[in-house]
């Protein structure tokens, strides 16, 4: 008797330690706990999960066996860094190191960010849009300023996961997040060689406020449309500057008799 009560003792601990781990995963998988950020302190957890420290800890040892969490002597627990992997993958190495794949990426982040921005405008929060109008203020700022290329590129992509995230579609997010290094690699070829360009620049500035006021205005078709042109019009540009430098190759070419 003694033993069948210990074991229903053990079962329950196992469901409510089950129970502790779904709740934190659904918060990460929310965007609300992001990889590398540090759990809140057990005493916190324990209230707003309505558990015990017992529970607790035992829940978020299911997660370290997981690879969810990781636990650092005295500095407590973090979400891992859930996408490192994927990153360092052959594939995506092979895919980033050639330049040919740049107006695929451009394809991809077209059909991604058009849907982002639509599911945004439906089902995007207050605290959505004071998260995409920081973000955008952000990246506005930088333009007055001395910002490398590199920092312009990274508000541009910070802008476009803000409303990303503001979809509310999980899956869609953590996609758009793996591919952070790639889809960076095209935000960045946008930003070396359009922003230095003032007709360029003017063009994605309006089609930026375009895209901002139609999400935070809660128009989904208009952002999707928005999103849309702003992706299709930076490749279209793009290919016009790559034609029109062959062009001054061949001219120079010519010039010098190599044809």
């Amino acid at each position: 008797m003694q033993e069948s009560l210990q074991t229903a003792d053990s079962d329950s601990r196992r469901q409510v330690a089950d129970v502790v781990a779904e709740r934190i995963e659904r918060l990460i998988v929310d965007g609300v706990l992001k990889s590398g950020h540090a759990l809140p302190s057990e005493r916190r957890l324990t209230e707003k999960l309505g558990v015990s420290r017992t529970a607790l800890r035992e829940g978020l040892k299911l997660l370290r066996a997981r690879g969810i969490i990781e636990t650092s002597q005295g500095k407590g627990s973090f979400v891992a860094s859930l996408t490192a992997q994927p990153a360092l993958s052959p594939l995506m190495h092979l895919l980033g190191s050639q330049p040919r794949t740049l107006y695929d990426l451009f394809e991809v982040r077209g059909m991604l960010e058009a849907e982002s921005a639509r599911l945004a405008a439906l089902r995007g929060t207050p605290a959505d849009f004071v998260m995409i109008t920081r973000r955008y203020e952000e990246m506005i700022a930088a333009h007055g300023k001395e910002t490398s290329a590199s920092a312009h590129a990274r508000l541009d992509h910070a802008f476009h996961l803000a409303i990303c995230e503001a979809s509310h579609n999980p899956v869609l997010v953590h996609t758009l997040s793996s591919l952070t290094d790639l889809l960076l690699s095209s935000v960045f070829a946008s930003v070396n060689n359009l922003y230095h360009r003032e007709p360029y620049k003017r063009v994605i500035d309006r089609q930026h406020a375009r895209l901002y006021n139609a999400v935070t205005g809660k128009l989904p078709e208009q952002a999707r449309k928005a999103a849309s042109a702003h992706v299709t019009g930076m490749c279209e540009s793009l290919r016009e500057i790559e034609q029109e430098e062959q062009r001054l190759v061949r001219a120079t070419l010519r010039l010098e008799g190599w044809e």
